[in-house]
C-alpha cells in the first residue's frame, strides 16, 4: 500500500461499457487528483457500445461504436490514466494487492472488477459446430458476417434465432438486414416476445409488427438439439430438433438465451461468489476481499445480477462517488449505497419502439384476490391506421399525415356507446383487488427502515401505494400498433410503472415521475388522453368584465380599451388604469393581456428598457461589459436617446444594478448613489412609516447564542420590533434612519455583516440541519448552504434571488420554491432552478440530477451569471425561464452542455465578481462623511415620528394605513397667506446636499411642523417640495429617485413607496391625476462663501402647517379606521366643538374641505382625528 498522501492506483479489470463508465467518472470527479487509473481489456478494440451491435451490420466500422474516440485516450495524462488492450488479467493476489496479466504485473491500492458476462449456450449446443453463433461482441458479429457470406455454408441460407427477449430481437433484426440471408425465424418458448418487459397485450402488438416484416415467429416452442452433417473434418449445422419432435431447417442458429457473469478471476482469487455465478458484493459494492470492488454484469448484489447497462452504470456512479465525493471542499456527504436498480428500458426492436419502466408488472407481483373489473371506453379515432411502415412525413402513427386536419379524440361513455370490437382502440381501466394501504403521507422505504424496528411501521405515500391496491390504465390500438399500460396506486396519486409499444414519446417524463416517488399533480387519464387545458396565459379566455387588478378594480376590458385608443406602452397602461400600481401582483397578467392586444392590433410591443433607451436590459448589460462603461452618465451618453437626460425610476435602478453586477463599486459613491432605489440607497428596507428594517446576514440560518444575545440587546436599545424571517434570519424593524450607522456598528462588532435584504441580490440560502444533526441526513446541507451564501452574497441581479439546500428528500429547506435549490439524494445533489414564492409562486424545475458535490458550485456559477447577463429588468428567474426560447432544455444546453461555448467565461466572470465583495455596512460605519447622509433633517437634530405607534403582542408597530385614502390635491391656493407675502428662509447649506455633476442629491428639512424635501439636479439647479407623498401620507419624497420626462423634459421625483411621480416645479403628479403636492422656489444665496446658504420661498410657519403639517397628515389608528368606515363614499362628518360643517372630499387637508374653524390651527376638535 502507498502512503495516504500519495497518489493511489485504481486497477480496473475490464474495458467494457461499465469499466469505461467508471473510468470516466473517476477522472471527472477526482478534482483533487488523488488517483491514477490503470485498466486492461482483453479485446483488441477500445471500449465500444454493445447495445448498438446491430448497427455494426450497416456500417461495419468499429470506430462508430467507440464510446470515446481514440483521441480521448491519447489526450489523458499518463499520470492519471493508462490503458492496455489485447491484454488479459490472469490472476489477482488480494493479499499483496497485485494483478498479473499475460504481459505484466501491476500493484494497486483499489481493484475494480468489471469483467462483464459471456453469452450462454444450452447444453446440447457446441460452439465448434459450424453455423452456431452467439450475439455478444464484435468478434461474434464478424464471425457471423463471414459465415453468412460463405458459399455452401450460410450464404442464401436460413437463420434461426433462439430467444424472443431483447437480445433475441436484436439478433433477429441484424440477420434480417443481411442481404445474404433468405429467411429469419425466431423461436420463443413463451407465447409472445419480450415477456420480461411486456404483458400479453403488448407482446401481441410486437408479434404482429415482427410478422408484418416477414419474419416467422414460433411461439411456445423450444429446440432440444442440433441437426448436423459432416463435411470433411467439420461438423456443420443443418437444423434444430424441436420439443414436439419436428425439425426446423436452418443453416445458422444464433443463441440469445441469456448471459453468464464472468466470475472466474474472482473465484480463482478466493473472493466469495454465488454458486450459480456472480461476484458477491455488499451495498457499497465491496467484495469479500479488502479494497476489491465489483461492478456491472459480473457483480451479484443481494443474490441478483443485472444484464442491462443501466444498473452497471449506476454501480460505476456509486463507486466513483464514494471514492471521491464523501469528503470535499463543499462539505461531507454520506456514502452512496446500492438500491434496487431502475430496470426501465427503451429500445427500438425490429423497427418497433418498446419501453417499460418502474414496476411494470406490479399487478402480477402483488397478486389478485378477485378478477379485475374492466371498464372499456371506445375511442373514436379520426382515421384507420395499419401496422405498415409510416409515411415519410408521418413520424407518429397517432398523428395524421401532412395535409390532414388534426382532430381531437372523442371519449364516448360505454353506457350509451355502441358495442365495440376487440380490435378497436379502447381505454380500459382495470381495478385489481388488494389489501388496503395504510397512511397517506410521502416517504421513502429507507426513511422508514431507519426508524424504530420494535414498533409496527405504517406505510405511507408511494411505499404504501407500491404495496397496496393498484389500478391500470390501458390504451390499445392494434391498427397503429400502439399499446400503453400504466399502473397507478388505487387512489390515482402515484404512478408505479408501465409499458409502451409503438409510441414511447412520454418515456422520459414517466420514468422521472416514478423515480421521484411524488404524488401526481394531474389526473391519471391525462397520461393517455392528454390535458384539455392549454397553456395560454394571454388572458384570451377571459371575459372583458373579468377583474385583473383587485387593488384598483381594473378589468380586462379597461386594458383592451386603452390599447384600442392608442396606448402603446405598459407604463401608459399603468398610468391610465392604475393597474399594477398597488400591490403589483397583477402585472404578469396585465403584461400578457397588453402584449396580446398589441399583437392583435398589429402593433409591435417594445421590450426597450424605458423611453430613455431603445435597448433591452440584456443589451445594455452586454454593451456596458464590452465597452467597460462604469457609470450611469457614461451609459446614458453612449446609449441613451437623449445623451444628457437624467433618466427615470425604471432605468436608473436597473443600470445601477447592472453596474453593481459588473464592477460592484459601493452604492454610496456619488456617481452611483442617485441611481439607487431607497432600499439600496440607505442599505436597509424602508417600511411604511418611513423607518427601516435591518437584516444582518445569518448564513444558512446557523447562529451562535452570543450573536442571538447581541441581536436582542440591539433591538431593546433602539426599540426595534423583531421577527424571524422565512429565510432563517432575524429582521429588526423600526430603525430610524439616523440610527442605522450606529446599529450597523454594534452588529459588525459582534461579527455580523450586511444581509443585503434591501437589494436586488442574493437574499439567503436556506438550509435544514442535514447530516449535522438529522438522522435522515444524506448531505451536509448546512455546510454547503453556508459556502453558497458566502460565495454569492452581495451579488446584484435583475431581481432578488434565493437559494435552499435540503439534506435529504424530505425537503425541509423548501429548496423547490427557490431560484436555485439543492436536494441531497443517495446519488448526489439534485439541482432545481427558477422557482419562487411571492405573488406569483412557481415550483422550481429539476435542472440536473445526482450532481456530485464537487460539481455543484460551478453549475450554479454559470446559471447565476447567465441569468444576470440575459434577464430583463425586475425579472425573476421563473419568468426568465418561461420567456426563454427553448425553456429548460435550452438552459440545460447552455449551462450543462456548453452549447454556446461560454461556460468558461461565465465561471471566470463569477470568480471575478465574487472577488470584489466587501461589507457595504462597514464601508459606511468607517466613513463619517457618508454617515451625514443618514440624518432625518439636516437643519435640526430633532426627530419627528411619521406614523403613530401602537402596541401589539408585546411589541410596537406603526398604526395601520387606511385601506384607501381619498385623493388629495395640495395646492398653494390652500395656503391662507398670499404668495406675495412669502419670504425667503435659509433652510440648508449647499454642503448639506453634497451636490455633484454626476448625480442628483437630496435632503429633508423641518420648518415648523412641516417637512420639506430639497433636491439638487446637475445642470438644472435646486428644487424643493413638501416631504409627504399624499398617496399613503408617507414623509419620504427626499428618498425618491429623480427623473425627467423624455417628452416634456419635466423633472420629477418618484415616491419610493408606490412610484407616484411629482414634478419638482409645479407639484403635478404625472402618472396619477388624483394627487398633487406643493413645490417651492429655491435659490442659493449670493453671498461670497465657500458654503453658501440654500434659501426657500415659504409662507409663515402657521400657514404652511395648516396645510401640510406633520401632525395633521400623520397616519393614526383612529383616522385610518375612520377612513375605512367611510368607505368609497369619501364623506366624513367630524363632530367637535368648532367643527359643525361636514368635511367633503376634494378640498385641502388630506383631500377634505377644512372648515373655517380649523383654519388657524393644526388640530381640528379631537386631536386623535387629525390626518
Amino acid at each position: 500500500m502507498v502512503n495516504q498522501d500519495e497518489t493511489k492506483v485504481i486497477f480496473v479489470a475490464g474495458l467494457g461499457m461499465v469499466g469505461i463508465a467508471f473510468i470516466e467518472k473517476i477522472l471527472n470527479l477526482d478534482e483533487a487528483r488523488r488517483y491514477k487509473v490503470v485498466t486492461c481489456g482483453e479485446e483488441v478494440h477500445l471500449a465500444y457500445n454493445r447495445v448498438a451491435l446491430t448497427e455494426y451490420f450497416q456500417h461495419r466500422n468499429i470506430e462508430k461504436l467507440y464510446l470515446n474516440p481514440p483521441d480521448w485516450y491519447a489526450s489523458q495524462s499518463p499520470s492519471r490514466f493508462t490503458f492496455h488492450t489485447s491484454e488479459t488479467v490472469l490472476s489477482l493476489n488480494t493479499a499483496n494487492h497485485t494483478v498479473t496479466t499475460d504481459k505484466r504485473s501491476i500493484s494497486y491500492d483499489y481493484c475494480v472488477l468489471a469483467t462483464g458476462s459471456e453469452a450462454a449456450l444450452p447444453s446440447y449446443a457446441s460452439p465448434n459446430v459450424q453455423g452456431v453463433f452467439v450475439y455478444r461482441n464484435i468478434a461474434d458479429l464478424e464471425g457471423l458476417l463471414a459465415y453468412a457470406g460463405l458459399e455452401g455454408r450460410g450464404k442464401g441460407g436460413k437463420v434461426a434465432v433462439i430467444g424472443g427477449g431483447l437480445l433475441g430481437l436484436e439478433a433477429a433484426k441484424a440477420a434480417y438486414d443481411l442481404e445474404t440471408i433468405s429467411t429469419v425465424t425466431i423461436v420463443n418458448r413463451r407465447s409472445y416476445p419480450l415477456s420480461r418487459q411486456l404483458d400479453a397485450h403488448g407482446g401481441e402488438i410486437v408479434l404482429r409488427r415482427i410478422e408484418a416484416l416477414g419474419v416467422e415467429v414460433l411461439t411456445n416452442a423450444s429446440p432440444t438439439g442440433l441437426v448436423t452433417i459432416q463435411d470433411g473434418d467439420e461438423t456443420v449445422l443443418a437444423g434444430l430438433t424441436m420439443q414436439d419432435g419436428s425439425t426446423l431447417t436452418c443453416d445458422i442458429v444464433i443463441f440469445a438465451i441469456g448471459i453468464t457473469p464472468r466470475d472466474d478471476l474472482a473465484r480463482a482469487s478466493g473472493i466469495q461468489c454465488q454458486p450459480k455465478h456472480g461476484i458477491v458484493v455488499n451495498d457499497f459494492l465491496q467484495t469479500s476481499a479488502p479494497d476489491v470492488f465489483a461492478i456491472g454484469e459480473c457483480a451479484s448484489w443481494k443474490g441478483e445480477t443485472y444484464g442491462l447497462i443501466g444498473p452497471g452504470v449506476e454501480m460505476a456512479d456509486i463507486l466513483a462517488f464514494n471514492l471521491t465525493q464523501t469528503e470535499t471542499s463543499v462539505g461531507g456527504f454520506k456514502k452512496r449505497q446500492m438500491n434496487p436498480p431502475d430496470l426501465s428500458t427503451k429500445l427500438k426492436l425490429m423497427g418497433v419502439d418498446v419501453a417499460s419502466f418502474g414496476d411494470f408488472f406490479a399487478e402480477q407481483r402483488l397478486g389478485t384476490r378477485s378478477s379485475p373489473v374492466v371498464t372499456t371506453f371506445p375511442i373514436k379515432k379520426p382515421s384507420p391506421a395499419t401496422s405498415v411502415p409510416l409515411s415519410h412525413n408521418q413520424q407518429n402513427p397517432n398523428k395524421p399525415r401532412s395535409g390532414e386536419k388534426r382532430r381531437v379524440w372523442e371519449l364516448v361513455d360505454s353506457t350509451t356507446a355502441q358495442p365495440s370490437t376487440n380490435d378497436g382502440p379502447a381505454l380500459e381501466v382495470a381495478v385489481e383487488g388488494r389489501t388496503e394501504a395504510i397512511g397517506s403521507g410521502i416517504g421513502s422505504e429507507r426513511d422508514h427502515e431507519a426508524g424504530d424496528k420494535s414498533t409496527p411501521q405504517k406505510k405511507h405515500g408511494q411505499r404504501a401505494a407500491a404495496e397496496g391496491p393498484v389500478e391500470t390504465l390501458t390504451y390499445r390500438d392494434p391498427f397503429a400498433g400502439v399499446y400503453k399500460k400504466y399502473i397507478f396506486s388505487s387512489d390515482g396519486r402515484y404512478l408505479l410503472g408501465g409499458m409502451m409499444v409503438g409510441d414511447t414519446s412520454d418515456y422520459v417524463k414517466l420514468v422521472s415521475l416514478v423515480k421521484k416517488k411524488k404524488a401526481l399533480e394531474v389526473p391519471p387519464s391525462e397520461f393517455v388522453l392528454g390535458s384539455n387545458s392549454g397553456k395560454d396565459e394571454s388572458g384570451a379566455d377571459l371575459d372583458d368584465d373579468t377583474q385583473i387588478c383587485s387593488c384598483h378594480n381594473v378589468t380586462k376590458g379597461d386594458i383592451v380599451a386603452c390599447v384600442k385608443n392608442g396606448v402603446d406602452t405598459l407604463n401608459a397602461i399603468k398610468s391610465k388604469t392604475k393597474a399594477g400600481t398597488g400591490c403589483g401582483g397583477c402585472m404578469p397578467l396585465v403584461t400578457n393581456i397588453f402584449k396580446a392586444e398589441m399583437k392583435k392590433a398589429g402593433a409591435e410591443v417594445s421590450n426597450n428598457l424605458c423611453p430613455h433607451f431603445t435597448m433591452t436590459r440584456a443589451d445594455i448589460f452586454n454593451v456596458a461589459r464590452i465597452k467597460k462603461l462604469k457609470s450611469f452618465p457614461e451609459i446614458m451618453s453612449a446609449l441613451g436617446v437623449n445623451k444628457t437626460a437624467i433618466g427615470c425610476e425604471v432605468c436608473k435602478p436597473t443600470i445601477g444594478s447592472i453596474l453593481s453586477s459588473l464592477y460592484n463599486e459601493h452604492v454610496m459613491e456619488a456617481v452611483h448613489h442617485a441611481n439607487q432605489d431607497t432600499n439600496d440607497r440607505f442599505m436597509a428596507n424602508i417600511q411604511r412609516n418611513g423607518t427601516f428594517s435591518v437584516v444582518p446576514r445569518v448564513p444558512a440560518g446557523e447562529i451562535t447564542p452570543d450573536k442571538l444575545i447581541v441581536l436582542g440587546q440591539v433591538a431593546k436599545k433602539y426599540g426595534l420590533y423583531t421577527k424571524i424571517t422565512g429565510g432563517q434570519r432575524i429582521d429588526l424593524f423600526g430603525a430610524q434612519k439616523p440610527d442605522l450607522p450606529s446599529i450597523w456598528k454594534e452588529l459588525i462588532d459582534a461579527g455580523f455583516e450586511s444581509g443585503h435584504a434591501y437589494g436586488k441580490a442574493l437574499r439567503t440560502v436556506k438550509s435544514c440541519v442535514g447530516t449535522s444533526w438529522c438522522r435522515y441526513g444524506v448531505g451536509d446541507s448546512v455546510g454547503l448552504a453556508i459556502q453558497l451564501e458566502e460565495r454569492y452574497k452581495g451579488i446584484r441581479s435583475p431581481h432578488k434571488f434565493k437559494g435552499g439546500v435540503s439534506g435529504c428528500v424530505r425537503e425541509c429547506a423548501e429548496a423547490q420554491n427557490k431560484d436555485f435549490g439543492l436536494i441531497a439524494t443517495d446519488k448526489g445533489w439534485n439541482i432545481f432552478v427558477c422557482g419562487n414564492g411571492g405573488a406569483n409562486p412557481r415550483h422550481a424545475t429539476l435542472f440536473a440530477q445526482d450532481v456530485p458535490p464537487s460539481k455543484v458550485i460551478r453549475i450554479l456559477d454559470r446559471f447565476i451569471i447567465y441569468y444576470i447577463r440575459t434577464a430583463d429588468k425586475l425579472m425573476r428567474t421563473a419568468r426568465w425561464l418561461e420567456s426563454m426560447e427553448g425553456g429548460i432544455e435550452k438552459l440545460r444546453k447552455v449551462i450543462l452542455e456548453d452549447e454556446l461555448g461560454i461556460c468558461e467565461d461565465l465561471e471566470a466572470e463569477m470568480d471575478e465578481l465574487v472577488g470584489t465583495y466587501y461589507d457595504e455596512w462597514r464601508a459606511v460605519v468607517s466613513d463619517p462623511q457618508r454617515q451625514k447622509q443618514f440624518r432625518q433633517f439636516i437643519n435640526t437634530d430633532e426627530r419627528q415620528p411619521q406614523v403613530e405607534t401602537i402596541a401589539e403582542r408585546g411589541q410596537t408597530r406603526p398604526a395601520n394605513w387606511a385601506k384607501t385614502f381619498p385623493p388629495a390635491h395640495i395646492k398653494a391656493e390652500q395656503i391662507t397667506t398670499p404668495k406675495e407675502q412669502w419670504e425667503w428662509h435659509k433652510m440648508a447649506k449647499v454642503s448639506d446636499l453634497t451636490p455633484t455633476d454626476v448625480g442628483t442629491t437630496s435632503c429633508a428639512v423641518r420648518y415648523g411642523d412641516s417637512q420639506l424635501a430639497i433636491f439638487h439636479v446637475p445642470r438644472k439647479g435646486y428644487f424643493a417640495t413638501q416631504q409627504m407623498c399624499p398617496h399613503k401620507r408617507a414623509f419620504v419624497l427626499e428618498h425618491g429617485l429623480i427623473g425627467d420626462d423624455p417628452n416634456s423634459g419635466a423633472v420629477y421625483v418618484s415616491c419610493p413607496m408606490h412610484k407616484r411621480n411629482f414634478t419638482l416645479t409645479t407639484g403635478e403628479c404625472l402618472n396619477d391625476d388624483s394627487y398633487s403636492i406643493l413645490a417651492f422656489e429655491v435659490k442659493v444665496s449670493e453671498t461670497q462663501s465657500d458654503d453658501p446658504d440654500i434659501l426657500v420661498l415659504l409662507p409663515p410657519i402657521s400657514s404652511l402647517d395648516t396645510v401640510i403639517g406633520t401632525s395633521k397628515w400623520m397616519v393614526r389608528q383612529a383616522t385610518a379606521e375612520l377612513f375605512d368606515r367611510a368607505g368609497e363614499k369619501g364623506t366624513i362628518e367630524i363632530v367637535g366643538p368648532d367643527a359643525g360643517p361636514q368635511m367633503d372630499e376634494g378640498g385641502g387637508g388630506g383631500g377634505v374641505e377644512m372648515s373655517a374653524g380649523c383654519a388657524g390651527s393644526t388640530t381640528c376638535a379631537d386631536p386623535k382625528l387629525d390626518w
